[in-house]
């Protein structure tokens, strides 16, 4: 293969670099494209077909399939890895001895204590508050009671900082549940592992012991593993843009949480059940709504079904499927929003339409129904998808830092009116 590409304009020639990455994609240098042309740029809306950074976090092919963490396949690190020990791996580099484990476990209890006047800023929040907004906003209140900016070039001051995130975002999270639901906003049992205490801070209530669900923690555990990172989607491109300009962890992780609010990133979980719900209002016939899906003329839409990024199946979705199943058989729920879910999974998997289109259930699909099964309120879903994301966006935040990459600056066409006279308001 040639190490370079030609790109020709009005006759003129123009060599450039080619990338090539170790799973062997290929990409043109343009970094000089406007000084060696005297001008052009590039466009590409929604950039999908443009590189932004070289990463050495996630790797993703969508047409096989395929996620791997730092080099593991997600399928192994779901299956014998904790939820920690995938958060050490991606934002260090490497997975964890047992030493390094404990370490960073303690080190993340120490750091799980958040400044008691956080609590009034969420009294200040309506019941009604959406919980992502709430939880950007707190987010980003943390710069305020740590206001000493990180050396980056310290690995101890870096550390430091990855664990009081780490240690402070779940009970970010508790608390934002537990204000919509009228609980007491508490705090975690420092016994407990990583994932168990998430689940007793949300969960328990002043009046009654909490038990411990093993099959939601294993359920859990998995979700976050799987949610922990995806390359360079929009909320992980907008951390990294904004921590370009040398903006701090917090606030830069308080800008992914609002990016990833949007329906058509983290929200689609939030969707899922949102479009479970109006099925079961219109009579719950699944069989009417699948022939809506595919009909060209109809505007609803199916989701949960499909991905944007992948082209044949999600390998996310395979494994919390398995989860999925044993949640809804251990706990029995009755619910007519979850016989919908699985009609729906069982009919498209089934049905030549979407088997010859593959559009098959989606990690946002089955997620949905274990939060639902849990007992987690809707407005919530995209607040624990967050969760899982945040050990990915810290490793991208660091990684953006470490490499010492520009300010994110993209180009635009400009396609407004030319220079025109100013007319006085009388003469408008």
């Amino acid at each position: 293969m040639s190490k370079t590409a030609t790109l020709e304009i009005d006759g003129k020639k123009h060599e450039f670099p080619l990338i090539v990455g170790t799973e062997n994609e290929v990409a043109i240098d343009i970094k000089t494209l406007r000084a060696v042309t005297g001008g052009v740029t590039t466009i590409d809306p929604g950039y999908k077909n443009t590189g932004a950074c070289e990463s050495a976090i996630t790797f993703l092919n969508g047409e096989e399939g395929i996620l791997r963490y730092r080099g593991y396949s997600i399928e192994e690190l779901a299956e014998k890895a904790d939820f920690l020990e995938v958060a050490y791996l991606l934002i260090f580099g490497e997975l964890p001895t047992q030493e390094q484990l404990d370490k960073f476990n303690a080190d993340i209890k120490e750091q799980s204590v958040v400044d008691d006047d956080i609590k009034k800023i969420i009294d200040a929040f309506p019941k009604s508050a959406h919980p992502m907004g709430v939880l950007s906003s707190l987010t980003s209140a943390l710069t305020a009671f740590n206001p000493s900016s990180v050396n980056v070039d310290s690995e101890e001051e870096m550390y430091k900082t990855v664990c009081k995130i780490m240690g402070k975002f779940p009970v970010l999270v508790a608390w934002t549940m537990r204000k919509k639901n009228g609980l007491p906003l508490n705090y975690g049992d420092s016994s407990l592992g990583y994932v168990e205490n998430i689940l007793k801070m949300m969960f328990s209530k002043p009046n009654e012991d909490y038990k411990q669900n093993e099959i939601l923690v294993n359920a859990l555990d998995k979700l976050l593993i799987l949610h922990a990172d995806h390359e360079q989607n929009c909320s992980t491109s907008t951390v990294r843009i904004v921590g370009s300009a040398h903006t701090g962890l917090f606030a830069s992780i308080s800008s992914g949480i609002s990016a990833l609010w949007g329906p058509l990133h983290g929200g689609a979980n939030q969707a899922v059940l949102e479009m479970l719900e109006a099925i079961k209002e219109d009579g719950g016939d699944t069989k009417k709504f699948m022939a809506k899906a595919k009909d060209k003329e109809d505007p609803f839409r199916l989701m949960g079904f499909g991905h944007r990024v992948y082209k044949n199946f999600d390998p996310r979705a395979k494994i919390i499927k398995v989860a999925a199943d044993e949640v809804l058989a251990d706990l029995g729920v009755e619910d007519p929003v979850l016989d919908i879910a699985k009609g729906l999974a069982s009919e498209a998997l089934s049905d030549e339409y979407f088997v010859k289109r593959k559009l098959y259930p989606n990690v946002d699909f089955y997620s949905g129904i274990i939060y639902r099964s849990m007992g987690i309120p809707v407005e919530m879903f995209t607040v624990m998808f967050a969760l899982g994301r945040l050990p990915g966006w810290i490793a991208q935040w660091k990684e953006m830092r470490a490499r010492k990459e520009p300010i994110g600056r993209p180009r635009q066409i400009y396609i407004g009116e030319n220079l025109r006279d100013f007319k006085t308001i009388e003469k408008r």
